[in-house]
C-alpha cells in the first residue's frame, strides 16, 4: 500500500477512527500492529514471513545479549543477529548481483559458467527495516539501550508502517519509549499532521509524479546521445523528482504519525541549499547518514587514527551507502563519488585551517606576509560566496545522480559527455514546455532551499498568517486531486 492512493486514505481514515475511541492502550497498539501487517502484506504477502523472522530473532537475541556477560558469548549471539538480518538482505538484495559478478570473473580465466537467473523478488522495505532492527541489537550490545522486556512494543517498533518500507529510520530511543504511554494527537498534532501528510502527497503526485518524472525517465531511457541542453534538463529533472519524491514520502510519514500521536525523526533539511558535501549529507536522508556514521564509520575508527585512515574509513563508509542503495557498480560509483568529494572538502578544509594558523601566527609576530598570498582566503560568511558554493554543491550532486539513475554504466557516461558538449549533434527530444517546467521548478527549489535553509516549516507557519496557510493547504489538495494519475510507487521502495 502507498500513500498516495485511495486504498490508504481508507485505511488510514478507519484506523484513525479506531485510534481515538475509548479502548485500552494495549488494544490500541494492537490495532496499529495489525494495521502496519496489513498496510505491508498488501503488497506481497509471504514476505511478512521474512518481517517476523526477523522481529522474533532479534528481539530474543538482544535479551540474550544483555543477560550474558562473557564478552565471547555476547559477541557470539550478536553475530547470530547480523548473520541473519545481513543474510537475507544479502540473499534478497545481492544475490543476483553477486552470482553475476561471480560469473564476469570466472570468464577472464576461461571457465564458462552459465548459472540459471536467480529470479529473486526484493521485499519492499527490507533494506530499511533491516537496519532498524540491527540498530537495536546493536545498541543493546553496547549497552546504550536496555532490551525491551514487551514484545509487542518491540514489534511495534519494527513494523510501525509510516516508517517500515521506505523510513525515516528510526532507532529504539526514538520510537520504543513512545509505545510505553498511551497517546492520542493533540488537535495542533492532528492538523499538523494532516497539512504534513497533504504537502508529501503534492511533493509526490504534483511535482515528482506530475511534472518530472516523464522528463527524466524519457532522457535516461535513451540508448543514443541527446544535445546538451536536454542531458541538463533530464538531469535537473530527475534531481528535482528524486527530492520530492522520498522527501515527500518522509513527509507524509511524520504527518501520518503525528495524527496518531508519534513524533518521527527529520529526514530532510532542505539538502540543495548545502554548503559542501558534509552539509549536504547532514541534510539529505539524515536518518541514514547518521546510522552510517554510528554503526560504520566510528566503528571503523572514524578519524582517531591519522588523516590517511579517516580518508579509507570515508570511502569505504560511502561505498558501502552507495552500495546499499542497490546492487549495481552505479550505486558504487555513485557512492564513491560522494566519498571522494567529501575527501577533497576534508582537505581543503584542514589545509585551510593550517593555512589560517600559519597566518595568524606570523601577523602577530608583526609581519604582512598574509597580504601577498596567492589564493585570498575564502569569505565563507559572505552571501554572495555561500550561495555560489550552494550552486556549486548542487552542480557537483547533480553530476553524481546520474551514476544513481542510469540503468547502466554506459547509458550514465553517454550521459554525461551529452552534459559536456563532448558528443556534438546529440538528438533533440525535449519539446520547450518540458524545457520551461524544468526550469521553473528547478529555480523554484532552489529558492525554496535557499530562502529555509535556516529555517522550518513550523517556524514559516508561525510568521504566516492562518489566511495564507489555509490558502496554500488548498492549492496543493486541488492539484493533487487534479494530477493523480496513478498510485506510482515511490522511488526508495526499490531500495
Amino acid at each position: 500500500m502507498v500513500f498516495n492512493s485511495y486504498t490508504f486514505i481508507i485505511f488510514f481514515a478507519v484506523l484513525l477512527g479506531l485510534h481515538n475511541l475509548p479502548f485500552s492502550w494495549k488494544v490500541k497498539k494492537i490495532n496499529l500492529l495489525l494495521a502496519s501487517y496489513l498496510f505491508y502484506a498488501l503488497w506481497n504477502p509471504p514476505f511478512i514471513l521474512l518481517l517476523w523472522l526477523s522481529t522474533v530473532v532479534d528481539f530474543y537475541m538482544a535479551r540474550l545479549i544483555s543477560l550474558e556477560q562473557r564478552p565471547l558469548r555476547r559477541k557470539l549471539l550478536l553475530t547470530v543477529s547480523l548473520v541473519l538480518n545481513l543474510g537475507m538482505l544479502s540473499y534478497f538484495k545481492y544475490g543476483g548481483f553477486l552470482l553475476e559478478n561471480f560469473t564476469a570473473l570466472l570468464s577472464p580465466v576461461g571457465i564458462v559458467f552459465q548459472a540459471a537467473k536467480p529470479d529473486i523478488i526484493l521485499p519492499v522495505g527490507i533494506s530499511f527495516y533491516t537496519f532498524v532492527t540491527l540498530s537495536y541489537t546493536l545498541d543493546v550490545y553496547r549497552r546504550k539501550f536496555a532490551p525491551e522486556p514487551s514484545f509487542l512494543n518491540f514489534a511495534l517498533f519494527v513494523t510501525f508502517f509510516p516508517h517500515l518500507v521506505a523510513g525515516p529510520i528510526v532507532r529504539p530511543e526514538d520510537l520504543i519509549p513512545q509505545f510505553k504511554t498511551p497517546r492520542r494527537a493533540t488537535a495542533e498534532q492532528l492538523s499538523w499532521g494532516l497539512f504534513l501528510l497533504s504537502l508529501g502527497l503534492f511533493m509526490k503526485v504534483t511535482i515528482a509524479d506530475g511534472l518530472l518524472a516523464e522528463t527524466a525517465d524519457l532522457i535516461f531511457s535513451l540508448p543514443f546521445p541527446v544535445q546538451t541542453l536536454d542531458a541538463w534538463m533530464g538531469v535537473l529533472a530527475f534531481s528535482g523528482q528524486i527530492f520530492c519524491d522520498f522527501a515527500g514520502y518522509s513527509t507524509c510519514a511524520i504527518g501520518v504519525s503525528l495524527c496518531l500521536g508519534f513524533v518521527l525523526p527529520e529526514n530532510f533539511r532542505y539538502p540543495y541549499a548545502a554548503i559542501g558535501f558534509s552539509d549536504f549529507w547532514r541534510r539529505w536522508h539524515i536518518t541514514l547518514s547518521t546510522w552510517l556514521r554510528d554503526y560504520l564509520y566510528i566503528p571503523l575508527g572514524g578519524n582517531r587514527h591519522g588523516s590517511v585512515r579517516t580518508y579509507v574509513n570515508l570511502m569505504i563508509t560511502m561505498l558501502l551507502g552507495g552500495l546499499w542503495h542497490g546492487a549495481s557498480w552505479t550505486f558504487v560509483i555513485w557512492g564513491g563519488l560522494h566519498g571522494l568529494f567529501l575527501c577533497i572538502e576534508r582537505l581543503w578544509r584542514d589545509w585551510s585551517a593550517r593555512r589560517r594558523a600559519k597566518v595568524t601566527e606570523l601577523v602577530v609576530e608583526g609581519s604582512l606576509i598574509s597580504r601577498a598570498s596567492v589564493i585570498p582566503p575564502v569569505a565563507v560568511s559572505n552571501s554572495f560566496t555561500r550561495f555560489g558554493l550552494a550552486l556549486l554543491t548542487l552542480f557537483l550532486v547533480n553530476i553524481t545522480w546520474v551514476f544513481f539513475r542510469a540503468p547502466t554504466f554506459k547509458g550514465a557516461m553517454l550521459l554525461l559527455l551529452a552534459m559536456f558538449g563532448i558528443i556534438p549533434n546529440g538528438a533533440t527530444m525535449l519539446t520547450n514546455l518540458a524545457i520551461l517546467t524544468v526550469s521553473i521548478i528547478t529555480v523554484a527549489l532552489i529558492g525554496c532551499h535557499w530562502f529555509m535553509r535556516n529555517s522550518s516549516l513550523v517556524q514559516l507557519s508561525k510568521r504566516l498568517p492562518w489566511w495564507a496557510i489555509s490558502l496554500g493547504w488548498t492549492i496543493m489538495l486541488i492539484l493533487v486531486i487534479l494530477t493523480q494519475k496513478s498510485s506510482g510507487s515511490f522511488i526508495y521502495f526499490q531500495f
